[in-house]
């Protein structure tokens, strides 16, 4: 928290204290009302500081209330379940609310009961309430029973020792003849979290699978295996069992309800377990869905093999079969369900037969990659005319599997987008919408389709729209984006000439910013400048129209540099200076456009870094050109020879190319910086800024292999870039560039000593060519599709902001950081906090105490500790040592760790001051001798020395 922890104090109790005064209130319903705002109180302000007296105030009014407090009490529990870590006084808190289970209501027992279950995750070896769910089991009262039941079964999924307990009580309650029907079918669902050992599970197994034979009502049957799958996916070593019973029941049982129940088991232990699939199991699958009646369960087992199709278990059928892939069941009934008139069972057909033919080992697949291409397009037909939810989620999951199989099969592609492309004119609007985001992933990977596609897109979008609804505006922003993308960033007058004909005609302002929005993702500059500047002056707030301003001089910036020619070196500086001019202008309208809420500061950084970068690339150009205008002077070899230093013959060139050199390690380095401080990029984004950091590091490393140090340059790390898979047309023709740079670059070093026109003509060339390749806005410059932030309170905690905290010198400070992580509406779209790095640093900033040399290591404490948080929340201590007197500036900085361990400086950094005061007794030591230096000397004899 940036605005320091006493604020946020301030702010928790005035909240509180306002839902207190209705917890106070003598009315029921204004109780209540207090009551059910809780959860809101705690999603906005999740410290422990304030949810510990919350839940305290809501214990006592579960203790003194009536049974509907009670409930509503209950009700917050269980939706803050997530915040139940935090409070500090578990003890005060459990015996408030156990004090009700003594009382002869039976429906407040109950109440307490779940009260108890709903707290288990923090009280889950409490003695006194595993003695309590014992003795309910045996209530006479079916409301307590039920309660009772749903608190065991929480403790068991929390505590070893409860489960293990309570597993014979609950064996002899399932099998015991006067225990009711309905209550064995509530008791049985206790034995999936009977899981913690394996004898456990082994004898929870068998009590199932004597159910299961015993009781073979509908009922009894599917709660039976439901168990018996729950408790197999979460002890695994049962999987293999489990499977073949649910395919027995699946195959044998002539009961819908069972079948269907089996059908979604299936489903769970293919998502758990697809590796453990052997092929007997998939082929009795197949056989069942080959000879089901019913649309509904053949649907089920479908869906059960496409999760299956896409993983290993796929690989281990084939594997395992004497026939040709095409003559095998699972082959034959995707290809019958291709076909089939419900649209769902088609879309899995589809997905099981693009898996086979991406995945089949053989090698003569030809037949079958034709069959899966005929069924995904007998499938596009029949829906891309239908506007029915149904067949809309067909269509996108039948041209999913097309990109896809493409991907994998490039040699298939072109008649397929022959295809989409006269299935264009014949569909529905979202079709069109839907097949326009195919069109542009396949000439994404293939580059080479869009000439083919372009005139048939431009065609499509002179009769695209007649009307302003939603759809047609989406597809005028998706028929754009293909034409982009097919264009390869070079837009011919027609086709702007029709774009902005349907924009001006139909289009609203916020259609016109996303086409501009693609354009300058696909490079298309000048058209995008068009675009923004006739759009800029149709908003409403200030904000927005500097921010369209800023984008209108951006891609001017950028249109600029696309006039570089070859060759021409001053037109290339000239071009770099107009460009600079515009992203001047533009980074003022961009920080114009920031607000406290939207700060902009990737957008700021990754301009600032642009501009900084055509800097250096226009001062290594003028520095080229000094080799002409400032040659090595006649006794340049003779000065080299007499220094010792090989670099003098070259003249004042060398030390310009060094300043060169770092100048773009620096650039490569702030742009590693932005890369790690951009947690919630996209994948295209941080790929870009990679990019650009790669391209700084090329022409560093082009300075030193041509000028400074050609000996000792390597060309191997860079020798295995043209294999790397690219994703955008902007990585490729990056990429083409950094290996044709460094082709010529080792090619001149073998032949040519430095330093030459040669050199510097090699070095501006490859300057031009990077140059030439026109930049491209990632999604993460315009949207911010996940967002995570995390904030600090650190404490003890300063009065007032300005005051330091203070420490005696002889003692050490605990300082305690809690934190708390915070997510947008997707969390956890790109990537996922493991843990967070806390860094706590500590600086002297001023000395009260004596003026003598101190050691550096007692000026400062570092301390770095990581920690996972759980529930979004952590906490942890530090022991910082402040020895010297004096004010010191204590920092502590979080930084994040994703799934994968890479490191994201997300922050916080928050500040606190502390003041280190010399202890009472060294202060009185201190005063004593200085008084006792003021009397004279006393002399020195036998005494006085002891």
């Amino acid at each position: 928290m940036t605005t320091g922890v006493l604020f946020f104090l301030l702010c928790c109790d005035w909240s509180i204290s306002t839902l207190f005064s209705g917890l106070r209130s003598g009315k029921l319903g204004e109780q209540c009302e207090a009551v059910v705002l809780f959860p809101k109180l705690f999603q906005k302000y999740p410290f422990p500081i304030l949810i510990n007296s919350a839940f305290l105030k809501l214990a006592d009014i579960f203790r003194l209330g009536n049974n509907f407090l009670r409930l509503c009490v209950l009700k917050v529990t269980q939706q803050s379940e997530k915040h139940l870590e935090k409070i500090l006084n578990v003890d005060e808190f459990v015996k408030r609310v156990f004090s009700v289970i003594h009382s002869n209501d039976p429906v407040a027992r109950a109440i307490t009961l779940r009260m108890l279950g709903s707290l288990a995750s923090i009280i889950p070896e409490r003695k006194n309430a595993h003695h309590t769910i014992r003795q309910s089991l045996d209530s006479h009262d079916n409301v307590e029973v039920e309660a009772a039941i749903f608190a065991a079964a929480s403790f068991s999924a929390q505590s070893k020792d409860f489960a293990a307990g309570i597993c014979n009580k609950v064996s002899e309650m399932i099998q015991g003849l006067d225990t009711p029907v309905e209550l064995k079918l509530k008791l049985i669902p206790m034995l999936q979290h009977m899981h913690h050992d394996a004898s456990l599970a082994s004898s929870s197994r068998e009590l199932l699978q004597h159910l299961v034979n015993s009781y073979p009502s509908t009922p009894m049957v599917i709660v039976s295996l439901h168990t018996f799958t729950q408790l197999a996916a979460s002890s695994l070593i049962d999987i293999p069992k489990q499977l073949q019973l649910l395919l027995q029941y699946l195959k044998d049982d002539p009961r819908k309800a069972v079948k269907r129940l089996a059908v979604n088991d299936l489903k769970l232990l293919a998502k758990k377990a697809p590796h453990l699939w052997i092929r007997e199991n998939t082929q009795m699958l197949c056989e069942c869905a080959l000879t089901i009646p019913y649309n509904s369960l053949k649907l089920g087992m479908l869906a059960v093999l496409s999760t299956l199709s896409g993983t290993i278990a796929i690989k281990q059928y084939f594997s395992g079969s004497l026939v040709p892939p095409r003559l095998t069941d699972l082959v034959k009934l995707a290809q019958e369900c291709c076909y089939h008139s419900n649209l769902a069972v088609a879309a899995h057909g589809v997905i099981v037969l693009t898996n086979i033919a991406i995945s089949c080992p053989e090698k003569d697949i030809v037949q079958l990659e034709q069959d899966t291409v005929l069924g995904v397009e007998s499938l596009l037909m029949l829906c891309s005319q239908d506007n029915s939810p149904s067949a809309q989620a067909t269509l996108k999951t039948a041209l999913t599997s097309l990109v896809k199989l493409l991907k994998s099969r490039p040699h298939l592609s072109q008649s397929a987008v022959e295809f989409l492309l006269g299935q264009l004119h014949l569909s529905c609007d979202s079709s069109r919408v839907l097949m326009c985001h195919a069109l542009a992933a396949i000439a994404t990977h293939l580059p080479v389709l869009g000439d083919g596609m372009l005139g048939d897109l431009v065609d499509l979008y002179r009769v695209a729209s007649h009307s302003s609804t939603d759809k047609q505006q989406e597809l005028l922003v998706s028929l754009a984006t293909v034409i982009f993308v097919a264009s390869q960033s070079s837009l011919s007058a027609e086709v702007k000439t029709v774009i902005k004909q349907q924009l001006e005609n139909v289009a609203n302002g916020w259609t016109v910013y996303r086409i501009a929005r693609q354009a300058s993702r696909m490079g298309c500059h000048e058209f995008s400048s068009e675009l923004y500047q006739c759009v800029r002056t149709r908003v409403a707030s200030e904000h927005f129209y500097f921010w369209l301003s800023s984008l209108k001089e951006f891609s001017q910036a950028e249109q600029c540099l696309s006039h570089v020619v070859d060759g021409d070196y001053s037109g290339a500086m000239s071009a770099i200076a107009e460009a600079l001019r515009s992203y001047q202008k533009g980074i003022a309208s961009l920080t114009a456009a920031s607000t406290p809420l939207s700060p902009l500061t990737f957008q700021c950084e990754f301009i600032k870094l642009r501009i900084d970068t055509l800097q250096a690339l226009s001062q290594l150009i003028c520095t080229c050109n000094s080799l002409k205008t400032s040659p090595p002077p006649a006794i340049a070899t003779t000065i080299a020879l007499t220094s010792g230093n090989d670099l003098q013959r070259c003249g004042r060139i060398s030390m310009q190319m060094k300043v060169c050199m770092d100048e773009f390690r620096s650039l490569a380095a702030r742009y590693a910086d932005l890369h790690q401080s951009s947690f919630d990029a996209d994948y295209a984004t941080l790929r870009n800024v990679e990019l650009q950091q790669q391209s700084c590091l090329l022409v560093s490393h082009v300075i030193e292999a041509l000028i400074l140090d050609p000996q000792a340059a390597s060309f191997q790390e860079y020798g295995t870039v043209g294999s790397v898979q690219t994703e955008s047309e902007y990585e490729r023709r990056m990429m083409s560039v950094f290996n044709h740079v460094l082709e010529e670059v080792e090619s001149l070093t073998k032949k040519h000593p430095p330093v030459s026109h040669l050199h510097t003509s090699c070095l501006c060339d490859a300057v031009i060519a990077l140059l030439k390749v026109p930049l491209s806005f990632q999604r993460y410059f315009f949207q911010k599709l996940q967002s995570t932030s995390i904030k600090l309170a650190l404490s003890p905690s300063p009065r007032t902001p300005s005051e330091p905290i203070p420490v005696q010198n002889t003692q050490q400070l605990t300082l305690k950081v809690e934190g708390v992580v915070q997510h947008g509406s997707t969390p956890g779209l790109f990537r996922k906090i493991q843990s967070v790095c806390l860094n706590v640093t500590s600086v002297l900033q001023s000395k009260t105490g004596p003026d003598y040399k101190i050691p550096l290591d007692t000026k400062t404490n570092e301390i770095k500790q990581r920690v996972e948080p759980h529930n979004d929340y952590f906490s942890t201590q530090f022991l910082l040592n402040f020895s010297i007197l004096g004010t010191h500036t204590v920092t502590v900085e979080a930084s994040v760790v994703d799934e994968s361990g890479i490191e994201w400086k997300t922050g916080p950094k928050t500040t606190v001051s502390v003041k280190s005061l010399e202890d009472p007794y060294s202060q009185q030591l201190r005063h004593q001798l200085q008084q006792g230096g003021a009397q004279p000397a006393p002399q020195r004899s036998t005494y006085t020395r002891f």
